[in-house]
């Protein structure tokens, strides 16, 4: 019998606990169905009544709490709401954000996966009928770069104050983020033989490859960690004579997302550009209501890794049941999938229910349901 795996379930703020409670939902009935090996466990923190009635996000040893998990699944963090309440308690988003940010670094998450794929029903908001083939995998670096947190104020609150913010860039670090991409590329490109959906990516020399790596940097102003990005990725591409490479700058990349996304497969970017790129990858293939993500820790089993839909807090809708829990729902599947590595009877879990939520969206297309309706009706596939 396979060991159990344990999940640590982190509802958060705002629409948090509703859309996290239909992915328990769903993980009910594919437990009850397959006889998973599956358990969880609820924490009230971090959320912003937790830092109301204690004073911090969440308690100190919550890293050694969760490091006894396979994995976390994180509703939202931020304000809570109601926003018609002027006397509501409000954190800053660098406070109420931080339990984010240290678990990403206290269980070395050193990659942000996020999947833009346009699937059927999903809202197109390019106009280019060739946005029906976005299917680009973003790769952000998730442990160093932009976001280490070293800096801080000078003279605070006055004229002459300063603040400063380093960027820390390892060489280490390039490698493991590259490298992963150029993996990925590989798997994706099989993934879609298989599916007969194969692409063609030409190479610098005119060969066409199966799957495509493009770089993101800023190397023209930037030049330091990006001209060590560059090198890096140079030297790890030739282990990869079979994947076509590419570079662009962050610019240009933005750019080039909205004017041909369907030309990307695999993009690699640091902390910060991985950030932008991959909320306006989102909104490509449907919106930050479809849009998953991962934190991924892929070389120590024994940190768990942790999974959050890209979409915020949304006080605006906040108890109204109204969110709508798909991209949780597909972070879920995602989630189950990178289980899976251990339990293959997961991964088959997670299949079904990214099936399941695809199949739905499909058939919904764009139509408005409350939360618990939607989950109502993924649970009823999931059953049959």
């Amino acid at each position: 019998m396979a060991q159990t795996t344990r999940i640590a379930v982190t509802p958060g703020d705002g629409i948090g606990p509703e859309v996290v409670a239909e992915a328990i939902r769903c993980l009910e009935v594919l437990r009850a169905k397959h006889n998973l090996a599956l358990e969880w466990s609820h924490f009230p923190w971090p959320s912003h009544a937790w830092h109301q009635a204690h004073g911090e996000s969440m308690p100190d040893d919550a890293l050694a709490q969760l490091r006894a998990y396979d994995a976390i699944l994180l509703g939202a963090l931020g304000d809570p709401g109601p926003i018609d309440d002027p006397d509501r308690y409000l954190l800053t988003d660098s406070v109420s954000l931080a339990p984010l940010l240290d678990m990403r670094k206290g269980f070395d998450q050193w990659v942000c996966e996020r999947p833009a794929r346009l699937l059927p029903g999903a809202r197109q908001y390019l106009a280019d009928e060739r946005a029906k083939d976005i299917d680009m995998l973003v790769i952000r670096e998730n442990s160093e770069g932009e976001y280490v947190g070293q800096g801080g104020r000078l003279r605070k609150g006055t004229e002459d104050e300063i603040a400063t913010q380093m960027e820390v860039f390892s060489r280490k670090a390039t490698n493991r983020i590259i490298r992963y991409g150029f993996e990925q590329a590989r798997t994706r490109a099989s993934d879609r033989e298989q599916q007969s959906r194969a692409r063609s990516f030409r190479t610098l020399d005119g060969r066409h490859c199966a799957s495509q790596v493009c770089l993101v940097t800023k190397r023209n102003a930037l030049r330091y960690w990006g001209d060590m990005y560059t090198e890096a990725f140079e030297d790890i591409s030739k282990e990869f004579p079979d994947v076509a490479t590419h570079h662009e700058l962050v610019d240009a990349a933005c750019m080039k997302f909205v004017q041909s996304p369907w030309a990307f497969d695999v993009v690699v970017a640091s902390n910060l550009q991985g950030d932008i790129l991959t909320d306006l990858a989102a909104v490509l293939s449907g919106g930050m209501g479809v849009a998953p993500s991962c934190n991924l820790n892929p070389t120590d089993p024994d940190m768990p890794s942790m999974f959050e839909p890209t979409h915020g807090s949304a006080p605006d809708i906040a108890g109204q049941g109204l969110a709508d829990p798909t991209a949780m729902l597909f972070t879920t599947a995602r989630m189950l999938e990178w289980l899976g590595r251990k339990d293959p009877v997961l991964a088959a879990a997670g299949k079904e229910l990214f099936d399941a939520v695809a199949a739905d969206l499909a058939d919904s297309a764009g139509a408005r349901r409350k939360t618990q309706e939607i989950g109502d009706a993924i649970c009823q596939r999931l059953s049959a």
